[in-house]
Formats: structure tokens, C-alpha cells, sequence
């Protein structure tokens, strides 16, 4: 009997090993995830609800949740955008929420920003920061002053663009990134540029705004610069529709002659000489075509009665007086069609 104890002992004990090392090869070394995820964790979030999220792409639970009390993730857990990859193990996972290992995470700010509302939302959609502190910052004359910048000109701060950062940036670091971009873009050839024309990288940001108002198509941008610039040169009123909106909070469907009179320095009707500052946040490109506008005689524009977003542009008033009847009759037309 004691021959057979000695012999079982070993195996036991070999059996014994063998369990924990697989247990810890699964644990420690082996994949354990079916596809990558990407894992958000909010600041309120506990380590049960995080396995729960986690649940679905999990090849085995018991070994994540195994690895969570043993590495105490539930003390440790940080906040964050973590990207799991399928080759990830359980140990690995615990240990980046534990120190915070975040993948950084693309925010885009692009399209239509007229409004700072629209910006702190764009930003709060896809940072972990709420609109409200966003929308603070962008009203805190403290806080933008830091930047160079004000709650009324802070609109030539923001570039629209893809930024790299990490989710759980603050509303600093988040405005840090858009000064840094806002430096680089700043190059010392574009600053020259902006000299040759006599004009201010502020300044030129708010001929940019009004160009970015009066069209979509990127083709045009360098020409409506020029209409502007010649008139801003020759010391005329810039009579810009999209100042008008912008004095009305842009609520209006069509500028009107009732709309003109508006007694504001944006509106560009009333007053010689450019707003004090941009009306919205206007797109590098159209930055770029104040720096680098067509050279032309042009001074007035109107919108192609094609009505495919184009525009006609003309040297002499009565030339651009034709062009606008040829709109409004085609919008004469196309308003009897339409009620037909």
C-alpha cells in the first residue's frame, strides 16, 4: 500500500502543478478576447459593470474575473479609452485599467461651427468633458486670455481638424492642443503672406469667416477672397450676407432689406472695414485662399441662377446688376414650377 501512496503523491502533486500552470498561462499569456473592443470607462463606472461590458467579447470570464480581484481593479481602475486587442490577455487588460494604459482617440471638428454651443457640443460627443465646461471655457475672458484670445475672436483659435489626444483629456489640455495646432499652422511664410496684404493673422481669419459663410464649393474660396479683398482695399463697405446672419444669430432664411439696418460693428452693411472678429470657425482652406487669393477686378458676386452653388462674379456694378436679375428670374421660375 505504501509503494502505491509514494507513487500516487508525485502524480498528484504533478497534477496538481499542471492545473495552476495552465491557470496561469490562460491568465497571463493567452488571448482572451474574440475582436478588438474599445472599452469605455467613465469615472462613476465600478469594475463589475466593466466586466459585464466585456462579457460579450470574452473568450473565457472566469480568467478576466479572476485577474480583476486578483490585480484589485477595483480600487485601481482608471478612467479612460482603452482599445483591447484580441491577442490581449486577462492580466494584461487588468493591469492597463489599473494604470491607466489609454489608446489616444481621435477628436474631429469639422462641418458648420457658427455657434461656441456647437462647438462644445461637437467636443463633448467625443471627449469624456461635458459641454457645459467646454462652453464655459469658450465664454471665460480668465481662461482664454492664457491663449491670446477672447469669448469674442476665440472662433480664429479653433482650426477645424483631426486632433490626437486621450478621451479623459481636461478642457486645458483639450485648449492646449488647439493653441499648439493653432502655433504650428501659424507658419512664418503664412505670417508674411498676411503681412504682404497688410493684414493680421486675426484679420485674416475673419475675411476667411466671411468667405466660409458665402460658399461651400472649395473651387470658389480663393476667388470671394479676392471680391473682398479688392473691396476692403478700396475702402469700401464689404456688405457681406453672412455678417447680417451672423448679427441675427443666423436664424434668418433669406437676408432682407429690413435685415440690413441692424445697428451692430458685424454688420458689414452699415459699417466700412471688417468685423471685429470672425463670425465662425472657417476651414484652413478658406484661411489659405485669403492668403493666396485670385488676382482680379472683381467686386461684386452673386449666386448663379444654375443654383448649383456657384456664383457669378462681376468687375462693374452694372454688370452685377445683371447677373442678379438673371437669378431672380430663374428664381421667379423655379418658384412657379415648384407651385405648378
Amino acid at each position: 500500500m505504501k509503494k502505491y501512496i509514494f507513487i500516487a503523491i508525485p502524480i498528484i502533486v504533478a497534477v496538481v502543478v499542471s492545473v495552476f500552470a495552465a491557470i496561469w498561462y490562460i491568465d497571463n499569456r493567452s488571448a482572451n478576447f474574440t475582436q478588438e473592443h474599445v472599452l469605455y470607462v467613465y469615472p462613476d463606472m465600478t469594475s463589475e459593470q466593466v466586466l459585464a461590458s466585456l462579457d460579450s467579447v470574452t473568450v473565457r470570464p472566469r480568467s478576466l474575473a479572476r485577474m480583476f480581484e486578483k490585480e484589485n481593479v477595483a480600487s485601481k481602475i482608471k478612467p479612460g479609452r482603452y482599445v483591447i486587442d484580441p491577442s490581449s490577455s486577462s492580466v494584461y487588460v487588468a493591469r492597463m485599467l489599473n494604470f491607466g494604459w489609454q489608446t489616444p482617440h481621435n477628436l474631429t471638428l469639422s462641418g458648420t461651427m457658427r455657434s461656441k454651443g456647437v462647438i462644445a457640443r461637437k467636443i463633448a460627443l467625443q471627449m469624456m468633458v461635458d459641454s457645459a465646461s467646454v462652453a464655459q471655457a469658450l465664454d471665460s475672458t480668465e481662461f482664454l486670455s492664457a491663449y491670446g484670445f477672447t469669448p469674442e475672436n476665440v472662433f480664429a483659435l479653433i482650426l477645424p481638424d483631426t486632433y490626437q489626444m486621450y478621451w479623459t483629456a481636461s478642457v486645458k489640455e483639450i485648449f492646449d492642443r488647439f493653441k499648439k495646432e493653432y502655433d504650428a499652422f501659424w507658419t512664418a511664410d503664412r505670417k508674411a503672406k498676411a503681412a504682404a496684404q497688410k493684414l493680421s493673422p486675426m484679420q485674416v481669419s475673419i475675411v476667411a469667416s466671411i468667405v466660409s459663410g458665402e460658399t461651400l464649393k472649395t473651387s470658389e474660396y480663393p476667388v470671394i477672397a479676392g471680391v473682398y479683398l479688392n473691396r476692403y482695399r478700396k475702402g469700401m463697405k464689404l456688405q457681406a450676407d453672412p455678417t447680417v446672419c451672423f448679427c441675427w444669430d443666423y436664424k434668418l432664411d433669406r437676408v432682407l432689406k429690413k435685415h440690413l439696418t441692424i445697428d451692430s460693428p458685424y454688420n458689414t452693411y452699415k459699417y466700412v472695414g471688417l468685423p471685429p472678429a470672425p463670425i465662425n470657425v472657417p476651414p484652413k482652406a478658406c484661411i489659405d485662399a485669403v492668403l493666396n487669393p485670385d488676382r482680379h477686378g472683381y467686386m461684386y458676386f452673386c449666386a448663379s441662377p444654375e443654383f448649383d452653388g456657384t456664383h457669378r462674379f462681376a468687375v462693374s456694378y452694372s454688370d452685377h446688376l445683371k447677373n442678379a436679375r438673371a437669378f431672380q428670374r430663374a428664381l421667379t421660375a423655379r418658384r412657379k414650377a415648384a407651385g405648378a
